[in-house]
Protein backbone atom coordinates (compact mmCIF):
# COMPACT_ATOMS: atom_id res chain seq x y z
CA UNK A 1 0.00 0.00 0.00
CA UNK A 2 1.37 3.47 -0.73
CA UNK A 3 -0.66 5.30 2.52
CA UNK A 4 1.98 5.81 5.38
CA UNK A 5 1.12 4.78 8.66
CA UNK A 6 0.49 6.79 11.43
CA UNK A 7 0.22 6.15 14.80
CA UNK A 8 -1.49 9.14 17.16
CA UNK A 9 -1.19 9.27 20.67
CA UNK A 10 -3.94 11.22 22.36
CA UNK A 11 -3.43 12.79 26.16
CA UNK A 12 -5.94 13.16 28.56
CA UNK A 13 -6.67 15.88 27.49
CA UNK A 14 -7.88 15.39 24.26
CA UNK A 15 -10.46 13.06 25.93
CA UNK A 16 -11.77 15.58 28.66
CA UNK A 17 -12.32 13.91 32.66
CA UNK A 18 -16.02 13.54 32.74
CA UNK A 19 -18.78 11.28 30.46
CA UNK A 20 -20.28 14.73 28.98
CA UNK A 21 -16.36 16.30 28.52
CA UNK A 22 -15.32 13.15 26.72
CA UNK A 23 -17.86 13.16 24.09
CA UNK A 24 -17.38 16.72 23.77
CA UNK A 25 -13.49 16.04 23.41
CA UNK A 26 -13.73 12.96 21.10
CA UNK A 27 -15.42 15.16 18.25
CA UNK A 28 -12.51 17.46 17.98
CA UNK A 29 -9.91 14.50 18.36
CA UNK A 30 -12.08 12.98 15.30
CA UNK A 31 -11.12 16.24 13.52
CA UNK A 32 -7.95 15.47 14.01
CA UNK A 33 -7.72 12.22 12.82
CA UNK A 34 -9.94 12.78 9.55
CA UNK A 35 -7.64 14.89 8.61
CA UNK A 36 -4.82 12.52 8.96
CA UNK A 37 -6.77 10.27 7.12
CA UNK A 38 -7.84 13.03 4.16
CA UNK A 39 -3.54 13.70 3.88
CA UNK A 40 -3.55 9.98 2.76
CA UNK A 41 -2.70 8.04 6.32
CA UNK A 42 -3.53 4.64 7.58
CA UNK A 43 -3.89 5.85 11.38
CA UNK A 44 -3.64 3.83 14.48
CA UNK A 45 -5.02 5.87 17.65
CA UNK A 46 -3.75 5.18 21.30
CA UNK A 47 -4.81 7.20 23.96
CA UNK A 48 -4.34 8.12 27.86
CA UNK A 49 -6.88 7.01 30.17
CA UNK A 50 -5.64 8.83 33.60
CA UNK A 51 -8.79 10.31 34.62
CA UNK A 52 -11.44 7.49 33.38
CA UNK A 53 -9.21 4.47 34.64
CA UNK A 54 -9.02 6.15 37.99
CA UNK A 55 -13.02 7.23 37.84
CA UNK A 56 -13.91 3.26 37.20
CA UNK A 57 -11.13 2.07 39.83
CA UNK A 58 -13.12 4.04 42.57
CA UNK A 59 -16.47 3.28 41.05
CA UNK A 60 -16.00 -0.31 41.55
CA UNK A 61 -14.27 -0.75 45.08
CA UNK A 62 -17.09 1.61 46.52
CA UNK A 63 -19.72 -0.96 44.69
CA UNK A 64 -17.53 -3.53 46.25
CA UNK A 65 -17.46 -1.96 49.88
CA UNK A 66 -21.31 -1.80 50.21
CA UNK A 67 -22.26 -5.03 48.38
CA UNK A 68 -19.91 -7.53 49.56
CA UNK A 69 -21.11 -10.08 47.92
CA UNK A 70 -18.99 -8.93 44.83
CA UNK A 71 -15.30 -8.39 44.08
CA UNK A 72 -13.10 -5.60 44.35
CA UNK A 73 -12.16 -4.62 40.46
CA UNK A 74 -8.73 -5.53 40.04
CA UNK A 75 -6.36 -2.60 38.06
CA UNK A 76 -6.43 -4.82 34.73
CA UNK A 77 -10.31 -4.97 34.79
CA UNK A 78 -10.50 -1.45 35.17
CA UNK A 79 -8.36 -0.96 32.78
CA UNK A 80 -10.17 -2.99 29.54
CA UNK A 81 -12.78 -1.17 30.97
CA UNK A 82 -11.68 2.18 30.19
CA UNK A 83 -10.51 0.98 26.81
CA UNK A 84 -14.23 0.23 25.64
CA UNK A 85 -15.50 2.62 27.03
CA UNK A 86 -13.18 5.49 25.30
CA UNK A 87 -12.86 3.45 22.71
CA UNK A 88 -17.15 3.63 22.11
CA UNK A 89 -16.96 7.68 22.28
CA UNK A 90 -13.80 7.79 20.11
CA UNK A 91 -14.96 5.33 17.36
CA UNK A 92 -18.27 7.05 17.24
CA UNK A 93 -16.87 10.09 16.66
CA UNK A 94 -14.28 9.47 14.10
CA UNK A 95 -16.97 7.52 12.05
CA UNK A 96 -19.25 10.46 12.32
CA UNK A 97 -16.64 12.47 11.24
CA UNK A 98 -15.50 10.56 8.31
CA UNK A 99 -18.66 10.44 6.67
CA UNK A 100 -19.34 14.18 7.20
CA UNK A 101 -16.11 14.63 4.95
CA UNK A 102 -17.74 11.56 2.59
CA UNK A 103 -14.93 8.89 3.69
CA UNK A 104 -16.40 5.56 4.60
CA UNK A 105 -13.68 3.79 6.55
CA UNK A 106 -14.61 1.08 9.46
CA UNK A 107 -13.42 2.34 12.82
CA UNK A 108 -12.86 -0.41 15.06
CA UNK A 109 -11.66 -0.30 18.76
CA UNK A 110 -9.04 -3.72 19.60
CA UNK A 111 -8.97 -4.40 23.74
CA UNK A 112 -4.83 -4.17 24.10
CA UNK A 113 -2.75 -6.31 26.05
CA UNK A 114 0.71 -5.52 26.78
CA UNK A 115 3.23 -8.02 27.91
CA UNK A 116 5.29 -6.68 30.77
CA UNK A 117 8.63 -8.04 32.89
CA UNK A 118 7.34 -8.87 36.13
CA UNK A 119 11.15 -8.41 37.53
CA UNK A 120 10.85 -4.77 36.01
CA UNK A 121 12.76 -1.93 38.54
CA UNK A 122 9.54 -0.47 38.48
CA UNK A 123 7.84 -2.41 41.17
CA UNK A 124 10.21 -1.50 43.72
CA UNK A 125 9.33 2.03 42.99
CA UNK A 126 5.58 2.39 42.37
CA UNK A 127 4.64 5.91 41.19
CA UNK A 128 1.45 6.00 39.87
CA UNK A 129 -1.56 7.38 42.34
CA UNK A 130 -4.82 5.62 41.50
CA UNK A 131 -8.26 5.26 42.64
CA UNK A 132 -10.80 6.59 45.62
CA UNK A 133 -9.49 8.34 48.60
CA UNK A 134 -8.54 5.94 51.21
CA UNK A 135 -8.64 5.75 55.32
CA UNK A 136 -5.58 5.43 57.24
CA UNK A 137 -7.33 2.25 58.14
CA UNK A 138 -7.85 0.90 54.37
CA UNK A 139 -3.92 2.13 53.72
CA UNK A 140 -2.82 -0.41 56.35
CA UNK A 141 -4.88 -3.08 55.21
CA UNK A 142 -4.04 -2.55 51.42
CA UNK A 143 -0.05 -2.32 52.66
CA UNK A 144 -0.73 -5.65 54.64
CA UNK A 145 -1.72 -7.18 51.39
CA UNK A 146 1.44 -6.04 49.59
CA UNK A 147 0.18 -2.74 47.85
CA UNK A 148 1.69 0.63 47.87
CA UNK A 149 0.02 3.41 49.56
CA UNK A 150 1.11 7.13 49.47
CA UNK A 151 -0.24 9.97 52.15
CA UNK A 152 -1.32 13.05 50.44
CA UNK A 153 -0.45 16.26 51.42
CA UNK A 154 -4.79 17.21 52.63
CA UNK A 155 -3.48 13.99 54.92
CA UNK A 156 -5.29 11.18 52.91
CA UNK A 157 -4.41 7.97 51.58
CA UNK A 158 -4.35 6.18 47.78
CA UNK A 159 -2.44 3.70 46.24
CA UNK A 160 0.27 3.79 43.90
CA UNK A 161 1.30 1.08 41.36
CA UNK A 162 4.26 0.65 39.17
CA UNK A 163 4.47 1.80 35.65
CA UNK A 164 6.46 -1.01 34.19
CA UNK A 165 7.85 -0.44 30.39
CA UNK A 166 5.92 -2.12 27.50
CA UNK A 167 7.72 -5.45 26.45
CA UNK A 168 5.17 -6.95 23.76
CA UNK A 169 2.05 -6.24 22.16
CA UNK A 170 -0.27 -9.40 22.04
CA UNK A 171 -3.06 -8.26 19.46
CA UNK A 172 -0.56 -6.73 17.02
CA UNK A 173 -1.56 -8.85 14.38
CA UNK A 174 -5.25 -8.08 14.82
CA UNK A 175 -4.22 -4.66 14.36
CA UNK A 176 -1.69 -5.22 11.51
CA UNK A 177 -4.09 -7.05 10.04
CA UNK A 178 -6.78 -4.26 10.05
CA UNK A 179 -4.84 -1.39 9.16
CA UNK A 180 -4.21 -3.53 5.68
CA UNK A 181 -7.43 -3.76 5.14
CA UNK A 182 -7.31 0.47 5.36
CA UNK A 183 -9.68 0.70 8.78
CA UNK A 184 -8.80 3.36 11.55
CA UNK A 185 -7.81 1.43 14.41
CA UNK A 186 -8.19 2.69 17.97
CA UNK A 187 -5.44 0.51 19.66
CA UNK A 188 -3.38 0.01 23.65
CA UNK A 189 -5.95 2.67 25.00
CA UNK A 190 -4.13 3.54 28.77
CA UNK A 191 -0.51 2.21 27.64
CA UNK A 192 -2.83 -1.48 27.04
CA UNK A 193 -3.95 -3.94 29.80
CA UNK A 194 -1.33 -5.11 31.72
CA UNK A 195 -0.33 -8.36 31.73
CA UNK A 196 2.32 -11.11 32.56
CA UNK A 197 3.01 -13.81 30.73
CA UNK A 198 2.79 -17.62 32.88
CA UNK A 199 3.26 -20.73 30.37
CA UNK A 200 0.43 -20.07 27.82
CA UNK A 201 -1.75 -18.02 30.80
CA UNK A 202 -2.29 -14.15 30.33
CA UNK A 203 -2.59 -12.68 33.97
CA UNK A 204 -3.50 -9.42 34.70
CA UNK A 205 -1.03 -7.52 36.50
CA UNK A 206 -1.67 -4.39 39.13
CA UNK A 207 0.13 -2.05 37.39
CA UNK A 208 -0.09 1.08 34.53
CA UNK A 209 1.69 1.08 31.66
CA UNK A 210 3.25 4.55 30.77
CA UNK A 211 0.70 5.23 27.32
CA UNK A 212 3.58 7.26 25.32
CA UNK A 213 5.87 4.38 25.49
CA UNK A 214 3.23 1.74 24.43
CA UNK A 215 2.30 4.01 21.24
CA UNK A 216 6.03 4.54 20.76
CA UNK A 217 6.20 0.53 21.00
CA UNK A 218 3.11 -0.09 18.53
CA UNK A 219 4.42 2.65 15.93
CA UNK A 220 7.74 0.73 15.95
CA UNK A 221 6.24 -2.85 15.66
CA UNK A 222 3.97 -1.47 12.39
CA UNK A 223 6.41 0.08 11.04
CA UNK A 224 4.99 3.76 10.96
CA UNK A 225 6.37 6.56 9.12
CA UNK A 226 5.34 8.94 12.09
CA UNK A 227 4.11 8.90 15.87
CA UNK A 228 2.56 11.89 16.56
CA UNK A 229 2.11 12.69 19.78
CA UNK A 230 -0.60 15.35 21.40
CA UNK A 231 -0.37 17.19 24.42
CA UNK A 232 -1.07 19.97 26.62
CA UNK A 233 1.17 22.45 23.99
CA UNK A 234 2.02 23.41 20.50
CA UNK A 235 5.76 23.23 21.16
CA UNK A 236 7.95 21.93 23.70
CA UNK A 237 9.63 24.34 25.69
CA UNK A 238 13.19 24.25 26.99
CA UNK A 239 13.76 25.79 30.50
CA UNK A 240 10.09 25.84 31.19
CA UNK A 241 8.91 28.84 33.11
CA UNK A 242 12.12 30.50 32.99
CA UNK A 243 13.12 33.90 32.03
CA UNK A 244 15.43 31.94 29.29
CA UNK A 245 12.79 29.70 27.95
CA UNK A 246 12.70 28.67 24.38
CA UNK A 247 10.43 26.93 22.18
CA UNK A 248 12.26 23.53 19.97
CA UNK A 249 11.41 23.18 16.55
CA UNK A 250 12.84 20.30 14.38
CA UNK A 251 15.96 18.58 16.26
CA UNK A 252 18.13 15.26 15.79
CA UNK A 253 17.92 12.63 17.79
CA UNK A 254 21.55 13.62 19.43
CA UNK A 255 19.85 17.01 20.03
CA UNK A 256 16.98 15.54 21.75
CA UNK A 257 19.02 13.14 24.41
CA UNK A 258 20.92 15.81 24.93
CA UNK A 259 18.04 17.96 26.57
CA UNK A 260 16.87 14.55 28.13
CA UNK A 261 20.22 14.15 29.90
CA UNK A 262 20.17 17.77 30.96
CA UNK A 263 17.10 16.92 32.39
CA UNK A 264 14.86 19.09 30.71
CA UNK A 265 11.73 17.10 30.50
CA UNK A 266 9.67 16.05 33.51
CA UNK A 267 9.29 13.01 34.63
CA UNK A 268 6.00 10.82 34.25
CA UNK A 269 5.23 13.68 31.73
CA UNK A 270 7.43 14.68 28.65
CA UNK A 271 10.29 12.62 29.65
CA UNK A 272 8.54 9.24 28.61
CA UNK A 273 7.30 11.29 25.10
CA UNK A 274 10.95 11.99 24.37
CA UNK A 275 11.80 7.89 25.36
CA UNK A 276 9.01 6.98 22.78
CA UNK A 277 9.95 9.57 19.70
CA UNK A 278 13.50 8.41 20.13
CA UNK A 279 13.14 4.47 20.63
CA UNK A 280 10.61 4.85 17.27
CA UNK A 281 13.26 6.64 15.44
CA UNK A 282 16.49 4.75 15.76
CA UNK A 283 14.58 1.43 15.08
CA UNK A 284 13.74 2.21 11.57
CA UNK A 285 14.04 3.58 8.64
CA UNK A 286 12.93 7.49 7.49
CA UNK A 287 10.93 7.91 10.22
CA UNK A 288 10.00 11.05 12.87
CA UNK A 289 8.15 12.20 16.02
CA UNK A 290 5.88 15.33 16.24
CA UNK A 291 5.01 16.61 19.09
CA UNK A 292 2.00 19.03 19.97
CA UNK A 293 -1.31 19.73 20.50
CA UNK A 294 -4.72 18.85 19.26
CA UNK A 295 -5.64 22.30 17.65
CA UNK A 296 -2.17 21.82 15.60
CA UNK A 297 -2.45 18.34 14.95
CA UNK A 298 -2.70 18.61 11.25
CA UNK A 299 -0.31 21.50 11.17
CA UNK A 300 2.15 19.47 12.77
CA UNK A 301 2.04 16.64 10.76
CA UNK A 302 2.96 18.96 7.97
CA UNK A 303 6.12 20.52 10.10
CA UNK A 304 4.69 23.91 10.26
CA UNK A 305 4.11 23.21 13.77
CA UNK A 306 5.23 21.60 16.41
CA UNK A 307 8.19 19.93 17.97
CA UNK A 308 9.65 17.85 15.63
CA UNK A 309 12.11 14.84 15.73
CA UNK A 310 14.18 13.25 12.98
Amino acid sequence: MSEKITVVALGHRALGTTLPEQKIATKKAAKAVADLVEAGNRVVISHSNGPQVGMIHTAMNEFGKTHPDYTFAPMSVCSAMSQGYIGYDLQTAIRAELISRGIYKPVATILTQVVIDPYDDAFAEPEKIIGRVLTEEEAETEESKGNFVTKLADGTYKRILAAPKPQKIVELETIRTLVDAGQVVIAAGGGGIPVMEQGIDLHGASAIIEKDLSSGLLAQELNADTLLILTSVEKVSLNLGQDNEEYLNTISVDDAKKYMADNQFAPGSMLPKFEAGISFIEKGDNRRTIITDIAHAKDGYFEKTGTIIK
